[in-house]
């Protein structure tokens, strides 16, 4: 990957700042996407990647109202250069807060400063803001001797991500593994569709540079066979996808993480995984129409995991006729509540113990001009819960070895977490 240069441009294409990395194209082409900028009034017929007759590609991202373009005339992969763009505009954000017209015009030498480290003759070097935020600073002081030594160690070794001198009275490692649920089921629980999203979340506060290890159980399987027969990789997870601290020559090998962290909160790793997964809650719904004037429900919800969990704040939400007053609810658990800009009740329910069943009834009156159909329409229903001490997949952390060379004890702390967020466990009524 080669970027010739970075133009950063203001809603209307005027050029605000740019860095000529290799001087083999003229900025006059930044001109160009510019004007392209000022004609289209639909910003969506922009791509992202474009190429013109000389054989420039253009690659351009919008954040708030600021333009940023990267020229190249070379055969480079493109999404890097994507990445990168959107690297700057973290960077960028987190000096100035809210990235604007102005916070650039009142920063111009600093930006100048962080492109220079950020990118060298056109190549990414260095996009740690974190780091960076030691060495180039808003207030205007000068480098010690000491701190350039440091940056240059810094860059050019392999742990860009986590500074020298990390000190903590307490040495402690917090992992939170997460698992977003995507289900959908039908009201007698078979299901339709099911997916995981997870993430392994770490916040580390640990002293000097510390070597982590952390074990998993077979719940990512890697089976390599020998040469001469099929080779085939069976994974149970999909997408898999680590941070940089990670060393994936050791993960490919005995399936262990082992990483050398980042101070602080970072996602460590996220996956996916789509295979078939037993329903977490099944809900039955009876609705009966009274002469057109009145409606009532009956909403059964039973939760199928083991007696020893409990999911918190669950909320269940049962879709109803937009022609709907006078609501009353009778539930043996929980709290209901009607939501006429949602067209919906929703029934609280703090804590469900698993292997319980909950009813809710609930009475509205109609309106004179309420629509057959729509009352006999059987919306779905829609779940949202937190398990704690609960992954759905499975995944289990096996252990999580810690080294340094001073030799401190240091406390692992390790949390599983299911979830369901607003659309995400969809239950349709038959």
């Amino acid at each position: 990957m080669s970027v010739s240069a970075i133009l950063i441009l203001d809603h209307r294409g005027k050029l605000l700042i740019s860095r000529d990395y290799r001087e083999d194209i003229p900025l006059s082409y930044g001109a160009k996407f510019c004007q392209k900028l000022t004609d289209q009034t639909n910003e969506t017929e922009i791509k992202p990647i474009s190429h013109d007759e000389d054989g420039i590609t253009y690659v351009y991202i919008k954040h708030n109202s600021i333009n940023f373009l990267a020229l190249t005339k070379y055969n480079t992969n493109c999404p890097l250069i994507v990445e990168f763009l959107y690297d700057l505009v973290k960077v960028l954000s987190s000096y100035f807060g809210t990235l604007e017209e102005e916070s650039i015009k009142d920063n111009f030498v600093i930006i100048h400063e962080l492109l220079d480290e950020m990118m060298d003759f056109g190549i990414p070097q260095f996009t740690e803001s974190e780091m960076l935020k030691q060495y180039i600073k808003t207030e205007s002081h000068k480098i010690t001797q000491e701190q350039s030594k440091s940056i240059s160690k810094a860059v050019t070794g392999n742990v860009s991500w986590r500074s020298e001198g990390i000190f903590y009275k307490k040495n402690e490692v917090f992992l939170d593994v997460v698992e977003n649920l995507k289900m959908v089921i039908t009201s007698s629980g078979s299901v339709v569709s099911s997916e995981i999203i997870g993430n392994i979340n770490a916040n580390i506060k640990l002293s000097g540079m510390p070597k982590l290890r952390l074990g998993l159980n077979d719940k990512i399987l890697f089976k390599h066979s020998n040469e001469g027969k099929n080779n085939s990789v069976s994974f149970e997870m999909d997408d898999i996808k680590f941070h940089q601290c990670v060393k994936l020559s050791d993960f490919e090998n005995d399936q262990s993480i082992t990483f050398i962290p980042p101070d602080g909160e970072f996602e460590l790793m996220s996956y996916r995984i789509s295979k078939p997964l037993k329903p977490l809650f099944v809900v039955d719904a009876l609705i009966e129409t009274h002469a057109r004037s009145r409606v009532e429900y009956y909403v059964k919800v039973k939760s199928l995991f083991r007696t020893t969990l409990q999911a918190q704040d669950c909320q269940v939400v049962i879709p109803v006729s937009p022609n709907v007053d006078s609501p009353k609810f009778k539930a043996n658990v929980g709290r209901c509540v009607y939501k006429p800009q949602l067209d919906a009740m929703v029934w609280t329910i703090k804590s469900f113990e698993g292997r319980k069943n909950h009813v809710l009834r609930a009475h509205f009156k109609l309106s004179s001009f309420s629509d057959e159909k729509e009352l006999k329409r059987k919306k779905p229903i829609y779940l949202r819960f937190k398990i704690n001490y609960k992954t759905v997949s499975g995944l289990l952390v096996k252990y999580l070895k810690i080294h340094e060379k001073s030799g401190y004890h240091a406390l692992p702390w390790i949390r599983y977490l299911t979830e369901s967020k607003e659309t995400d466990y969809e239950v349709r009524l038959n």
